[in-house]
């Protein structure tokens, strides 16, 4: 985060005194940026030894800093003197918990055995190591003779890098301007064939309906007519044609939801 240099006597000021500034003016005003920005320089060791507990995990740590930083401005403008006096015994686990958010809100998308996690990051510390020690790109058999893991383990572990994080359906296959996204690859239920097989189910049992029944199934579902439409072409009320239809669609649902009905055998 980048801060433009405060005013002297705001760099002097205490913690209460600048949380109380912070708290009280607009978003956006001068005075305001200027006491968040001092607080936020006070406090950036705490986010940093927060972010430095993650140094092992796969997450860059300019990016944990600034999750971090997330967490030091909501404890800013949560903070109440009243109740405690130390800002940062009450920023501190404002910042870890944001953190472990982030963690959380990445996490594996499908299990993964903790030895090939723990394999994995062997694998990104012991990378740059081992380029530097041979003097040319690493290959996967020179890191899992170095591991001492085998090949078919250490490629396990590197492919598990694809259940950490889940691609986005907008991310392009290839670098072509009119490159396709993962979305226009990947199937979809089709509703068309749900309501096929559903409207199956529905014809093998209409029959069965008293014929003033299977026509006002009909009319609502098939016409899109409207309770009131169809009571005006009936000559019954609203209140009839909602009785009917209640009790026809209540026997169709019973009958498709019997062991070996259409529904059950689609």
């Amino acid at each position: 985060m980048t801060q433009t240099a405060p005013e002297p006597a705001l760099a002097e000021a205490g913690d209460r005194d600048l949380v109380a500034l912070v708290q009280s003016q607009p978003i956006g005003t001068a005075v305001r940026e200027e006491a968040c920005a001092v607080l936020v320089d006070r406090y950036a060791s705490l986010v940093r030894s927060c972010a430095l507990r993650y140094r092992e995990s796969p997450e860059p740590q300019e990016e944990l800093m600034q999750v971090g930083y997330v967490g030091l401005l909501k404890a800013i403008n949560n903070f109440d003197p009243e109740i405690g006096e130390s800002l940062a015994a009450y920023a501190q686990p404002c910042v870890s918990g944001e953190i472990k958010r982030y963690f959380r809100d990445r996490r594996w998308q499908i299990h993964v055995r903790r030895a090939t996690q723990e394999l994995r990051l062997r694998i990104r510390k012991s990378h740059g190591e081992l380029t530097q020690q041979l003097q040319r790109t690493v290959t996967p058999a020179d890191l899992a003779d170095h591991l001492g893991v085998s090949l078919a383990e250490l490629l396990d572990a590197q492919r598990a890098d694809q259940a950490f994080q889940a691609a986005s359906l907008s991310a392009p296959l290839s670098d072509g301007a009119d490159a396709s996204v993962l979305a226009e690859v990947i199937g979809d239920s089709d509703e068309q064939v749900e309501t096929s097989v559903a409207m199956s189910a529905v014809w093998e049992h209409l029959g069965e309906l008293p014929e003033r029944e299977q026509r006002l199934v009909l009319m609502r579902f098939y016409g899109n007519m409207t309770q009131s439409q169809i009571g005006a072409q009936l000559g019954i009320s609203q209140m009839h044609v909602s009785r009917l239809l209640g009790h026809a669609l209540g026997y169709l649902r019973d009958r498709i939801a019997e062991p070996g009905s259409v529904a059950e055998a689609g």
